[in-house]
C-alpha cells in the first residue's frame, strides 16, 4: 500500500535527504517512500552539518599527522567521497550551460548531458584552486569552524532558489524524475534553523565581523539568482548545487580575506 504525502513523516523525508546528499550506505538501514525525495530540500542543510562535520574532522586530525596543505586536500578529497562529488557535477554542469548556451532551451540541454565541456573543466578547477588555497589561509581552527558553519549556511542560502524560482523543466525531464514540493513555513523555519545556527556559533566563538560574512554570501546569491531567472527563468538541481558551492565559497574567501588584512 502506498503512503500518501499526510502519512509521511519527517524522519522519512530526513532519510531520504542522508540518502540523496550523501553516499553513505543509508539506503541499506531503511528505504524511504519515493514521496519523501520531493522534500529532501527541506533537510538539505541538515545534511550539511553531517557533510561538513566529515570534513571538518578530517581537517583536525589531518592537521595533527600531515602538513597543513595536505589536510586540506585530504578533507577535500573525503567531501568528494562522503557526496559523490553531486554538487561538483552541478557546477560542472551551470558553467557548461551559462558559458556555452545561446538561449534557454540550448542551456537546458548542455546542462542535462553527462559529458563535461570547457567550461566545466575551467570552473571546477578554478573553484578547487580557491577552495584549497582559502583553507589553506586560514589556521586550523578556524578552517575547521568555518567548514562546520559553512557547508550548511551555504546550503540554507541556496534553498532560495526553490522558494523563489519555479522548476525549469517538467518533472518527466528532470535528471531524478522527482520536482522539490513547495514548502510552508515549518520547513522555512527549519532551514533557517538548520543553516543559522552552526554559523552564529562560529562567529561567536571567533569573534569574526558577521555582517560581512553573511552580506557577502548574500550578494552573490542575489547575482546568480538574477543570472539564473534570466537565462532559464527557474531553477534546475545543477543550479541548486552549483549556488551551495559557489555561496559557500565566497564564505571562506571572505573569511581568509579577514585574516589577511588585521
Amino acid at each position: 500500500m502506498e503512503n500518501d504525502k499526510h502519512s509521511i513523516g519527517w524522519y522519512q523525508n530526513l532519510w531520504a535527504a542522508l540518502i540523496f546528499f550523501t553516499r553513505l550506505p543509508f539506503w541499506r538501514v531503511y528505504q524511504p517512500p519515493q514521496e519523501s525525495y520531493k522534500a529532501v530540500v527541506e533537510f538539505w542543510p541538515l545534511c550539511g552539518w553531517l557533510i561538513g562535520g566529515i570534513m571538518a574532522a578530517t581537517l583536525h586530525f589531518g592537521s595533527m599527522v600531515f602538513p597543513w596543505p595536505v589536510a586540506v586536500v585530504i578533507a577535500i578529497a573525503t567531501r568528494l567521497l562522503v557526496t559523490g562529488a553531486l554538487h561538483e557535477d552541478g557546477l560542472a554542469d551551470f558553467f557548461d550551460g551559462m558559458g556555452g548556451g545561446t538561449d534557454r532551451g540550448r542551456i537546458l540541454a548542455i546542462m542535462k548531458d553527462s559529458h563535461i565541456g570547457t567550461y566545466g573543466v575551467i570552473g571546477l578547477i578554478l573553484y578547487i584552486l580557491l577552495l584549497g588555497t582559502t583553507l589553506c589561509c586560514m589556521p586550523p581552527r578556524i578552517a575547521t569552524l568555518t567548514v562546520l558553519a559553512a557547508d550548511p549556511f551555504a546550503k540554507l542560502v541556496a534553498c532560495s532558489l526553490v522558494l523563489l524560482l519555479p522548476y525549469a523543466r517538467r518533472e518527466e525531464e528532470a535528471k531524478n524524475k522527482t520536482i522539490y514540493r513547495t514548502m510552508g513555513i515549518p520547513a522555512v523555519i527549519g532551514l533557517l534553523l538548520q543553516g543559522l545556527l552552526p554559523m552564529s556559533l562560529m562567529l561567536w566563538s571567533t569573534g569574526i565581523r558577521w555582517y560581512v560574512v553573511v552580506a557577502v554570501p548574500c550578494i552573490v546569491m542575489g547575482f546568480l539568482y538574477l543570472l539564473i531567472k534570466r537565462k532559464i527563468g527557474g531553477y534546475t538541481g545543477d543550479c541548486c548545487g552549483a549556488v551551495c558551492l559557489l555561496v559557500e565559497l565566497s564564505v571562506y574567501i571572505v573569511i581568509s580575506s579577514l585574516l589577511f588584512v588585521k
